[in-house]
């Protein structure tokens, strides 16, 4: 496989994710980690698909105890937190803030081994910072909703989890992508718990909910980290690093396409802002080059 072919292949998990937030809303009022765990079961089932003709990619699933916990708890603790911000939360708004994650790697990369933080990345955090506090002041108001702050702050929490968990998958790149259905089926595992103990069950009422859910164990929670792990590990990083900026733009508009959102000029500026910021702290992605 050429670099040019795994870059594609990883560009299309920035669209399946960017559907996430509104397929997430579609699926009705089933309990988050009643949704982790059902949606997260299905994403399990893709990559072993194609282990009937490849068995020995089994072996993928023998990893350190480090490499599971940066699998478990990259999937398991990002997607429980962004379900849970999408349930207590304006979904439009919990999901901008939650699409802080693609500058959030720019910044926390800068601080590995050989990289430190330029001017450019302060620029877009700053950016980015401003999208987020519009959010909360677009509404002529000083402060959000006090009902919506919970999921606000899973939002934020969430952006943090997954910059941590891309971050630190960069360092664990001799890992192969097999490995990754093995984090899905733990993850659901550990949902399907969670919601036993803490949540009722409610089961989704109609078939578009149902294939809501189909859809998001499919793609943004299946599909989606298997291509975006090739991506990452044998593709252009440059190219998708910039590109994962345009996610939460995307989402928004199609959270407005299905309804679940208004096209506010609020709306607007804010993911302006906060992809801009993005775009700009990414600049030596783009460009190509270190600092």
């Amino acid at each position: 496989m050429t670099a040019s072919t795994a870059t594609l292949i990883g560009l299309t998990a920035i669209v399946m994710w960017s559907l996430l937030a509104a397929l997430t809303v579609a699926t009705g009022r089933v309990p988050p980690f009643q949704l982790l765990a059902m949606t997260f079961a299905i994403g399990a089932c893709v990559g072993p698909l194609t282990w009937l003709w490849r068995p020995s990619a089994m072996r993928a699933l023998r990893q350190p105890i480090l490499v599971w916990l940066v699998g478990i708890g990259g999937l398991f603790g990002y997607h429980a937190l962004y379900f849970l911000a999408l349930r207590l939360a304006p979904p439009a708004e919990a999901g901008l803030l939650n699409y802080l994650w693609p500058l959030l790697i720019v910044l926390l990369s800068s601080f590995l081994p050989g990289e430190r933080l330029a001017p450019h990345h302060i620029v877009g955090a700053v950016l980015g910072f401003a999208g987020t506090i519009l959010l909360f002041v677009g509404n002529g108001s000083a402060a959000p909703d006090p009902a919506h702050i919970p999921g606000f702050i899973a939002a934020f929490v969430a952006a943090f989890v997954w910059a941590g968990y891309s971050v630190m998958s960069r360092k664990l790149a001799a890992v192969p992508t097999d490995a990754v259905a093995g984090f899905c089926l733990a993850t659901a595992v550990l949902a399907a718990i969670c919601h036993l103990a803490l949540e009722p069950t409610i089961w989704p009422e109609t078939t578009v909910q149902w294939l809501a859910i189909l859809a998001l164990g499919i793609g943004p929670v299946g599909i989606a980290f298997f291509v975006w792990d090739i991506g990452m590990k044998r593709g252009d990083i440059r190219v998708l690093g910039a590109a994962s900026y345009a996610t939460p733009v995307l989402s928004t508009a199609f959270l407005i396409l299905a309804g679940f959102a208004r096209p506010t000029a609020t709306l607007a500026i804010a993911a302006a802002l906060i992809a801009g910021g993005g775009l700009i702290a990414a600049k030596d992605m783009i460009a190509g080059r270190k600092s």
